[in-house]
């Protein structure tokens, strides 16, 4: 287990919270990061349009919101919030694997932490790109949703 990071759920989802923990022991190796404190919630749609709203201003729900509280890029020590319902909304449309979208949430609210932007389509590309080396990476590890 990481020590400093917690995983958070709402009822509705189940998660294997020991491979999440060994993604993320992946990424910290892979992208040489010093966890200070990392959060990860899992919320339902609900939640997270109420944190949308209030904290970035928009009135509509997303699947992932990362909260950046270092000062330096590769101290991490954040919050993130994923939101399973719209994971699974978006597993369905682009025909992929709702374990591997919740897997490719966490690694994304992690690169958005340590400094990645998808505002741009150049960064975004370089973002994508690197969510999917990241990926296919923690394949090794199993499902880490239990009940999908």
């Amino acid at each position: 287990m990481i020590r400093n990071c917690s995983i958070n759920t709402e009822a509705g989802i189940k998660l294997n919270k020991k491979n999440i923990h060994e993604m993320i022991a992946l990424i910290k190796k892979e992208k040489n990061l010093n966890i200070e404190s990392l959060e990860i919630n899992f919320v339902n749609e609900k939640t997270i349009l109420e944190i949308n709203t209030e904290y970035l201003g928009h009135k509509y729900p997303t699947d992932v919101i990362s909260f950046n509280y270092s000062d330096e890029s590769n101290n991490l020590d954040g919050e993130i919030f994923i939101c399973y319902d719209t994971a699974e909304e978006n597993a369905k449309r682009f025909s992929a694997k709702f374990d591997d979208e919740i897997k490719r949430l966490v690694i994304h609210g992690i690169l958005h932490l340590i400094g990645y932007d998808d505002v741009v389509k150049s960064k975004r590309v370089k973002m994508r790109s690197e969510e999917d080396r990241l990926l296919a990476k923690t394949k090794r590890f199993g499902k880490v949703v239990k009940n999908k």
